[in-house]
């Protein structure tokens, strides 16, 4: 017997109605924590909201955290807007360890002393990478040639041939040297592998390198100071959401 006094057949239970999908459309800045992938906020965000249409707008890596660009509704029209934009990060260089990924992640493949290497020199290596560079994207990546993602590839211990992809560094520069870790902030456009540079300037140094960790403060003319703790937007509410978002008019005049 349900408790409206209805007979409920037996080895049945009673089923709770369905919410009904959230209409809402805009644009959610989140700072992504260490871990998920930017997949799980998006997918999280839908569930939990019943929102059809959630997207974003330019992933960062499991490891990486900070600002994630969630597109709701009609602001999934927004992403090429995102997408191509600039972006800014700030992250931690660790000297004397490089990896097969390029980042904390991957497998060490060399290690060495790198006790007499002076933030002067890594300051002039982070100016020679000013400006218009062509850079060949890590096996390890979600680049894909032939339809294969390349870190499927890698996996099976395979290289293939990958294109360069121009990118540009409006600005790297160093932040604060305690060896064996240089902290650093670049900008730089779409596109740009930031761990791929810190490998090349270990390799420049002699030592070897790795990207240890990555914060991206910035995507366009959004900032980290626009973004809410995906934890907080998890507790949210549907109203304390909606008041949450920004409209997407706001973003959607021609660049």
């Amino acid at each position: 017997m349900s408790e409206h006094g209805i007979q409920t057949p037996p080895g049945d239970t009673p089923r709770r109605p369905r919410r009904e999908w959230l209409t809402l459309d805009g644009v959610l800045p989140v700072d992504k924590p260490s871990g998920p992938t930017s997949h799980d906020i998006v997918a999280r965000v839908r569930r939990l909201f019943r929102i059809r249409k959630v997207g974003h707008g330019g992933t960062l890596d499991p490891q990486a955290t900070g600002l994630l660009v969630l597109l709701l509704g009609r602001a999934t029209k927004l992403s090429h807007r995102f997408l191509g934009s600039d972006k800014t990060y700030e992250g931690t260089l660790r000297l004397g360890i490089a990896t097969d990924s390029h980042d904390a992640q991957g497998a060490v493949v060399k290690e060495a002393d790198p006790t007499g290497v002076t933030a002067a020199q890594v300051e002039a290596e982070m100016d020679r990478r000013h400006g218009d560079l062509y850079q060949t994207p890590p096996m390890v990546s979600a680049v894909k040639v032939n339809g294969v993602p390349l870190y499927k590839r890698a996996r099976k211990g395979q290289s293939v041939e990958r294109e360069p992809r121009l990118i540009h560094i409006y600005e790297f520069r160093l932040l604060a040297f305690d060896p064996p870790r240089a902290t650093f902030r670049i900008q730089c456009t779409k596109g740009t592998y930031v761990r791929t540079l810190c490998a090349e300037i270990g390799d420049a140094l002699g030592c070897g390198a790795h990207l240890e960790s990555l914060r991206r403060t910035a995507c366009g003319e959004l900032t980290i100071d626009d973004a809410l703790p995906a934890a907080d937007v998890f507790r949210m509410d549907a109203e304390t959401l909606a008041k949450s978002v920004l409209p997407v008019r706001r973003f959607a005049g021609d660049r």
